[in-house]
């Protein structure tokens, strides 16, 4: 991906969309810079599609418009110019069709942290993905041992979080009101 104007550093939204579609290496995107994403590992991808198949079965098994995606559908956040690639994203709006590409009203973000990326997941995109409407959840999820924050809003519009460490811990889930045992999240995961 090249910058559309060689005076510039940057590029266009439209720009790195269209080089998105044709790119052997996913790049998110923020204000015009983008940024190589590094492969992840078995077990960041084990624990990605446990949770996401656990999403899956419960939004599959209700009456509504919540479908869940894993790791290759983006988050536009359009008032902050971004793209990201969450490692689950679940949305709930019927009008968050408006583009094959990316979601721009999700209800609940998971992301699984790895060494190269836990300080953005934590920092960044926590205060970014805050700043998104429909969002009721973030999840922020470890791989090297059994910890998950889970990052809520509440009916006035206020963030607070949670940690769950324990193995019998049960996490409400936003949007499609369910528990997720810790114990599923780690399923089939061996710590070092």
């Amino acid at each position: 991906m090249q910058a559309s104007n060689p005076l510039q550093n940057t590029l266009t939204e439209q720009d790195y969309l269209e080089g998105e579609k044709i790119s052997k290496v996913r790049h998110e995107y923020v204000a015009g810079q983008v940024f190589a994403m590094a492969g992840s590992s078995v077990r960041h991808n084990r624990i990605a599609m446990n949770i996401a198949n656990f999403i899956y079965n419960v939004a599959d098994a209700m009456e509504g418009n919540c479908e869940v995606f894993a790791s290759d559908i983006k988050v536009r956040i359009k008032h902050r110019q971004s793209f990201y690639y969450p490692d689950v994203l679940l949305s709930c709006d019927e009008i968050d069709d408006e583009d094959p590409y990316y979601k721009d009203h999700p209800c609940l973000l998971v992301e699984v942290l790895s060494n190269s990326t836990k300080d953005k997941d934590r920092i960044e995109k926590l205060l970014a993905y805050q700043t998104i409407r429909s969002l009721q959840g973030y999840m922020i999820v470890a791989q090297d041992h059994a910890s998950v924050i889970m990052v809520r809003k509440n009916e006035q519009g206020e963030w607070f979080s949670q940690t769950y460490n324990d193995n019998e811990a049960q996490i409400l889930l936003p949007c499609i009101d369910a528990e997720l045992p810790l114990a599923q999240i780690y399923k089939r995961v061996v710590f070092d």
